[in-house]
């Protein structure tokens, strides 16, 4: 929904030529209450709330872009009661407007419909189109009429959904109104009514919110002294404890709302742009409220509440490379979504939270190799999903979890060489993907999820041999990220996609044999996840990917003869593989990254002559590559059978035909039989069948590598 923030000082110099030729009343208003009369509980309630507020004596006087705070924001006008018995109503509500610092519209249904309500607004944006307008959402969903078949929804008065000229005539550009979300689904009463204060006062919602709780913190330590003395004096403590306990009540539901602003409003601000301190305080500061109370009394809202803290607290975690606390942490979580889930088992909302904590979970263990637990997480995730949509057959978000839980299922078919059936299950998914764009073409995370499933496909097509597929999909992904950035989707997720696809595009045209332009792909990968280190220094995986272009380039720059820009790019990227490996040395990735640090110095000692350091190097890399467990115990071998056969190359060159023959031939025994192999599999097996001089059987695999259009880069 539209967001509320400061508010920017009046513009009064075109107003104040308006204003003196409409009939002023005496009393100056600080605001202007409009609504729809079917919505007169909620005005009632709010013309009482802001009229009896007193702001903190802190900020009263202080000085902001709206002016000098006042103490209290009376009066507030309302049509209903404070008009005299004027002969000309329409002049007198104009005077009203014209004689108001604010306008309040309490948006609903019925008031985007009311003729009365849009023409308030109109009278009010003629005289200051720069004015202060706020919108309180009581009902429906802004912007609800550019969305078809969801017309009706529309709360917003066509007045306010415009910006007005300064000549007071109303423009096509869209406005972007202040609002505050009083509907049950959204911030909370009190939250989205500090809001609506905080942008009248021109302060910040947090100093506002934090004034607000001391001051009632401070009224409830008075109660409780005087409900003391009282126990001593009088019979009148059991009213007094009653008062007590209803203000408490009052309190935790207040922090409970905060709590929902803070894990939900504060921290989709700050996820897009990477900042892990920020979300970490986030999370820790409500933990820290939740840990004064015993967790098993919480109520449904705080058991959610405290499990959403744990899940930002175990995603920071995992961004900075710990991924043994995130797994405590979302372990932790997924025990309190759980337990929400057996309270009401047919609660979507509650399946929903209760999903994503399944999913990390899978995650986690898919990283760690255990592809066996991390395939039953997975379809566990899928199970949940289809429940919540056969829940809610309509929800977006809800059908969005089917399709990662579809995504996932496939990265499992891949790490199981299932390649054409992973082919299937993504080419579903870009399908979908691009369907539900069309009905929201500016939603975040169908953009994110498009992008991801084009990455995926490619990487299954690359599977099976369709190179040209491949580099098709990923340019298409690139394409498809560099316009989502341009357009101002700014988040970092996108970003990192779009490092990846560079880098994925870099080695499937490597893979051609067009060395020149693969590395001018890692190139832009490499300038485009520095950048991302420059906001967020310690994301493990930014510095991950940065260490594994690097090793990338290097690998194409000593095929081209530039051995010293080669040197350079392996010793950063083998700095930081070194100490991504010393936070965690059972992350598989981490592993097999210094497998390839040692693999590429080994062939730049080999470039300088230095024979000795390249078999000591490819010797360590041998030991590293056996000591690899990703999961995929086929491609484990594979990782070995190379460091077998460079070891060999180098013993050959250095003389020792009987070690070379030796090491080759102990390579090629790790081969696996029987299985699908991916093309750089393929060119593995025919390499190693060549040095051991059986051609007639490379011939065949050569034969099938050259049909693909595959070169070897070594």
């Amino acid at each position: 929904m539209a967001r509320l923030a400061r508010l920017q000082a009046t513009d009064r110099s075109d107003a104040d030529a308006t204003i003196s030729r409409t009939p002023r009343l005496r009393t100056r208003y600080y605001a202007f209450l409009s609504y729809s009369h079917k919505d007169k509980d909620l005005a009632d309630w709010l013309h009482s709330e802001l009229e009896r507020f007193r702001v903190p004596h802190s900020l009263a006087g202080k000085l902001t872009a709206n002016g000098v705070v006042p103490r209290r924001l009376a009066p507030i006008f309302r049509d209903q009661q404070d008009l005299s018995a004027g002969a000309d109503l329409g002049e007198e509500i104009k005077a009203a407007l014209a004689a108001s610092q604010f306008l309040i519209v309490l948006c609903s249904p019925t008031a985007a419909t009311s003729r009365w309500t849009n023409a308030e607004i109109e009278s009010f944006k003629r005289t200051r189109p720069e004015g202060c307008v706020l919108a309180a959402v009581v009902g429906g969903e802004p912007f609800a009429s550019d969305i078809p078949g969801r017309e009706a929804e529309e709360c917003f008065p066509p007045a306010l959904r415009y910006k007005y000229d300064r000549r007071g005539h109303q423009t096509a550009k869209r406005a972007e109104p202040l609002a505050a979300d009083f509907r049950e689904v959204g911030e909370g009463k009190r939250l989205a009514f500090l809001k609506l204060v905080a942008g009248m006062l021109g302060v910040g919602l947090d100093e506002l919110v934090q004034r607000d709780t001391t001051r009632r913190h401070r009224q409830l330590a008075w109660l409780a002294a005087g409900s003391l003395a009282g126990m001593a004096v009088t019979s009148t403590l059991a009213v007094t404890a009653i008062q007590a306990r209803d203000s408490a009540r009052d309190q935790r539901r207040e922090a409970e709302s905060l709590v929902a602003f803070m894990l939900g409003d504060l921290k989709d601000k700050l996820e897009p742009i990477g900042r892990l301190d920020a979300l970490d305080g986030v999370g820790s500061r409500v933990l820290a409220y939740y840990s004064k109370q015993d967790a098993s009394e919480l109520t449904d809202a705080a058991l959610i509440q405290r499990s959403r803290a744990l899940s930002l607290t175990a995603q920071v975690a995992y961004l900075r490379g710990n991924n043994d606390g995130a797994a405590r942490l979302y372990r932790e979580a997924l025990a309190g979504t759980g337990e929400a889930v057996r309270r009401s088992p047919d609660d979507p909302e509650r399946l929903y939270e209760h999903a994503q904590n399944v999913f990390w979970v899978g995650d986690l263990a898919r990283r760690r190799g255990d592809t066996g637990q991390a395939e039953k997480d997975f379809r566990e995730y899928g199970s949940l999903a289809a429940r919540m949509v056969a829940a809610q057959p309509d929800n977006l978000r809800y059908r969005m979890e089917v399709q990662y839980a579809r995504e996932n299922l496939g990265i499992v078919l891949v790490s199981q060489r299932r390649f054409a059936e992973a082919v299937g299950q993504f080419h579903a998914i870009v399908a979908a993907m691009e369907s539900m764009r069309v009905v929201d073409p500016d939603n975040k995370e169908y953009q994110k999820e498009l992008s991801n499933a084009l990455g995926w496909l490619a990487d299954a097509d690359k599977g099976i041999g369709r190179i040209d597929d491949a580099i098709t999909l990923r340019q298409r992904q690139i394409a498809y990220l560099n316009q989502r950035l341009a357009a101002g989707n700014s988040d970092v997720a996108l970003q990192q996609q779009l490092v990846v696809a560079h880098q994925a595009l870099g080695l499937l045209f490597a893979s051609r044999g067009d060395l020149e332009r693969g590395n001018g792909e890692l190139r832009m990968a490499l300038a485009n996840v520095e950048r991302l280190l420059a906001v967020e220094t310690s994301n493990r995986n930014w510095r991950d990917l940065s260490a594994s272009v690097r090793l990338e380039l290097a690998k194409n720059l000593l095929v081209l003869g530039q051995a010293a820009e080669a040197a350079q790019q392996t010793s950063t990227g083998c700095a930081i593989a070194s100490d991504l490996r010393a936070r965690d040395p059972n992350i598989a990735r981490w592993r097999a990254l210094q497998a390839t640090c040692l693999t590429v110095r080994s062939k730049i000692a080999d470039s300088g002559g230095n024979s000795s350091a390249a078999i000591d190097a490819a010797q360590g890399a041998l030991s590293a590559a056996q000591s690899l467990h990703t999961g995929d115990p086929v491609t484990d071998r594979y990782f070995v059978a190379a460091a077998y056969r460079q070891l060999g190359d180098l013993q050959q060159r250095a003389g020792d035909r009987v070690s070379a023959m030796s090491a080759w031939s102990a390579g090629f025994a790790k081969l696996p039989d029987n299985v699908a192999e991916r093309p750089w599999e393929m060119s593995e097996r025919a390499e190693l069948l060549r040095r051991l001089g059986r051609n007639s059987e490379a011939k065949p695999l050569v034969a099938k590598l050259a049909a693909i259009g595959f070169k070897s880069a070594e």
